[in-house]
C-alpha cells in the first residue's frame, strides 16, 4: 500500500505563470464544428441585411447568431434546451441594455448597468455550467448595446431581429443531429476511454501523484453526465458498457490493456457501430443508472452562493475598468468593461493567465486589423466577408489557446463597429489598445483585492463528502447489500472524488487564504480510489482484456 508524501501545511508563495499562459495546446477534436456553425449562423442574416441595404441592423442579428457558439459538446436532447436558454438569455440581456440606452445617455449609469449585467451573466453561466464561450459573448453584446443610440419605439423591432437570428442559430446548432444523432455521447465516451488508457499505461504507479488518475476520473464523470443527458435510452445503454470499462481500468490499471481501450475510442470517433460485448453480467454492471436518472437536479440557488466572491469581482472590476476608460477620454469604455469581464476565472492564478492571454491576443489582433482594414474598406460586401472569415478563425483557433483565438476576435469586433460607417483605423486601434490595457490592469487588481476566502471551505466540504461516500460504500460492501445499492454508492463516491479534485485545483490557485489540507486530500483520494477498486472487484466486473465484435 502506498503512503502519502507529507505536504507542508504552511502556504507557499505562488508564482504567476507567464510563458505557460501562452503555450499552445492540441486542437479540439471538433474544432471545425463551432467554427462552421457560427459562419452558417451569422452569414444568412448579414447577407440578407446587406442585400436590403440595412447592414446597420447587423448588431442585433449578431446577438442571436452568436448563440450558435454554445453547447457543441452536449447531447442533442440537452443541447436543444441549453441553446433555447442561451437565446433567451442573450435577448434578455440585450433588452435590458437597449432599454437603459433609450432612457439615459449618461456614461457612468450605462457602465454601471453593464457591470451589473456582466456579473449576473458570469454567475449564471458558471452556476449552470453552460460551457464555452461562457459569459464573454453575452457581455460583449449587452455592453456594446448600451452605447448604441436607441429609442423605446425601436426596441420591439430590434429584439425581434435578435430573436429571429437566435431561432436560426438554434436550428444550425441542432442540424448535425440529423446526420450523427449520438455524436456528443460517443465523443465523451471516447475521451473517457482515452483518459483511462493513459492512466492504465502507468499501471497505477502514480498513486501518490494523482494527476493522471484525476484526469481519467474527471473524463469518466463527464462521460456519465453526457450519457445521463442523452435522450435515447437504447444508444445510451450501449455506450454505458464502454464507460464501465473505463471505470474498471481506473480501478484496476495493472489488469487493463490500454491499447484495447484506445481501439474502442477510435471506433467511437468514427461512424461505425458501437462495439458490443458478450458478457452475462452486462445488465448487472449498469445497476444504479436508472436510480441516478431519477435523482432530482440540484436547485440552481444552491449553486449561486459559492459564486458570490466571483460576482463581486466581476461587478466591481467591470465598473472600475469602465470608469477608468471613461476618465481617460476613450470613446468606447465598454471595451474595457468586456476585457475585465473576460478575465475572471475559477481562481486568481487562472485569472492572471487569462489576462496575459487577453492582452497578447488583443495587441496582435489590432495589428492584424491594421493590415486587413484596407481590404475591408473596399465595400460592405468585403466588410461582411472579412467578419465571417474572422468568425471562423476565432472558433478554429481558440481551442488551442485563448490568446490565439483572440487574435481573430479583436479585428472581428473592430469591423463590426464599422457596419454603420467606416472609421479611422488609427483611432480604433489606439482606443482598443488603451481599453485592453486598462481593463486587464484594473480587472486583475480587483481580483487581487476581492479574495475568495471560502475556497478553502469548499475543499473541506468536498473532503467531508468524500469521506461520507467512502464510508457508505465500504459499509455496503461489507454487508449483504443489494448490488444496485452498492453500485449507486460506488458512483456517488466517484462523483465525490471528482468534485474534490476540482475544488482543490480551484483553491490551489487562490491567494490570501489559509493553507489547504494537502496531506489529508492525498490520503482521502488514495483511500477513495482503493475503495472503488475493491467495490469493482466485489461486483464482479470483468477486466478489459476481452474480445469484442464491431
Amino acid at each position: 500500500m502506498s503512503r502519502a508524501t507529507p505536504v507542508p501545511t504552511t502556504p507557499r508563495a505562488r508564482r504567476l505563470p507567464l510563458a505557460g499562459a501562452l503555450r499552445l495546446g492540441r486542437p479540439s477534436a471538433i474544432w471545425f464544428k463551432p467554427a462552421l456553425s457560427v459562419v452558417a449562423s451569422v452569414a444568412p442574416p448579414n447577407l440578407l441585411l446587406l442585400a436590403l441595404g440595412r447592414l446597420d441592423l447587423a448588431m442585433y442579428t449578431m446577438a442571436g447568431s452568436l448563440c450558435a457558439l454554445y453547447a457543441h459538446n452536449r447531447p442533442y436532447a440537452a443541447r436543444a434546451r441549453v441553446l433555447a436558454w442561451v437565446v433567451l438569455g442573450m435577448v434578455g440581456g440585450l433588452a435590458v441594455a437597449l432599454t437603459a440606452a433609450s432612457l439615459t445617455s449618461g456614461a457612468v449609469v450605462l457602465i454601471t448597468v453593464g457591470a451589473l449585467l456582466a456579473a449576473v451573466q458570469k454567475v449564471l453561466c458558471d452556476a449552470t455550467r453552460v460551457g464555452p464561450p461562457g459569459n464573454v459573448v453575452l457581455t460583449f453584446i449587452s455592453s456594446a448595446s448600451l452605447f448604441v443610440p436607441q429609442t423605446l419605439a425601436q426596441l420591439p423591432g430590434h429584439l425581434a431581429l435578435a430573436l429571429a437570428a437566435g431561432a436560426w442559430a438554434w436550428l444550425v446548432g441542432m442540424a448535425p443531429g440529423l446526420l450523427r444523432p449520438h455524436g456528443p455521447e460517443r465523443r465523451a465516451t471516447a475521451q473517457a476511454l482515452d483518459a483511462a488508457a493513459a492512466y492504465a499505461a502507468t499501471h497505477g504507479a502514480d498513486d501518490g501523484h494523482p494527476r493522471s488518475r484525476a484526469a481519467a476520473a474527471a473524463a469518466i464523470q463527464a462521460a456519465w453526465q453526457a450519457l445521463l443527458a442523452s435522450g435515447d435510452p437504447a444508444a445510451r445503454r450501449a455506450l454505458e458498457h464502454l464507460v464501465v470499462r473505463a471505470e474498471v481500468a481506473l480501478a484496476a490499471p495493472a489488469d487493463t490493456d490500454p491499447e484495447l481501450l484506445r481501439t474502442w475510442s477510435r471506433d467511437l470517433c468514427g461512424s461505425g457501430p458501437i462495439p458490443e460485448f458478450h458478457e452475462p453480467r452486462d445488465a448487472d454492471e449498469l445497476l444504479g443508472v436508472d436510480a441516478e436518472l431519477a435523482v432530482p437536479a440540484r436547485p440552481l440557488w444552491t449553486r449561486l452562493g459559492p459564486l458570490a466572491p466571483l460576482a463581486v469581482r466581476t461587478a466591481l472590476g467591470c465598473a472600475l475598468a469602465g470608469y477608468a476608460s471613461l476618465a481617460l477620454g476613450v470613446g468606447r469604455p465598454y471595451w474595457a468593461l468586456v476585457t475585465a469581464a473576460s478575465l475572471y476565472q475559477a481562481n486568481l492564478t487562472l485569472t492572471w493567465s487569462r489576462g496575459v492571454q487577453r492582452v497578447v491576443g488583443n495587441i496582435l489582433g489590432v495589428l492584424l486589423f491594421a493590415a486587413i482594414a484596407p481590404l475591408a474598406h473596399l465595400g460592405q460586401p468585403a466588410l461582411v466577408l472579412c467578419c465571417l472569415a474572422f468568425n471562423f478563425g476565432a472558433e478554429a483557433l481558440i481551442g488551442r489557446n485563448y490568446w490565439l483565438g483572440t487574435v481573430c476576435v479583436t479585428p472581428m469586433a473592430l469591423l463590426i463597429t464599422e457596419f454603420n460607417h467606416y472609421q479611422a483605423p488609427g483611432q480604433l486601434i489606439t482606443e482598443r489598445v488603451v481599453d485592453t490595457l486598462v481593463g486587464a490592469l484594473v480587472g486583475f487588481l480587483v481580483a487581487v483585492a476581492v479574495t475568495d476566502r471560502r475556497s478553502a471551505d469548499r475543499v473541506e466540504h468536498a473532503l467531508a463528502a468524500v469521506e461520507r461516500a467512502r464510508e457508505r460504500t465500504a459499509r455496503l460492501s461489507a454487508g449483504p447489500a443489494a448490488p444496485a445499492a452498492l453500485e449507486q454508492a460506488r458512483r456517488a463516491l466517484a462523483a465525490a472524488l471528482a468534485d474534490l479534485r476540482a475544488a482543490v485545483d480551484a483553491a490551489s490557485g487562490e491567494w490570501w487564504q489559509r493553507a489547504l489540507p494537502q496531506e489529508r486530500v492525498v490520503r482521502a483520494e488514495q483511500a477513495g480510489h482503493r475503495t472503488l477498486a475493491a467495490t469493482v472487484r466485489q461486483l464482479g466486473l470483468r477486466g478489459v482484456r476481452e474480445d469484442v465484435r464491431p
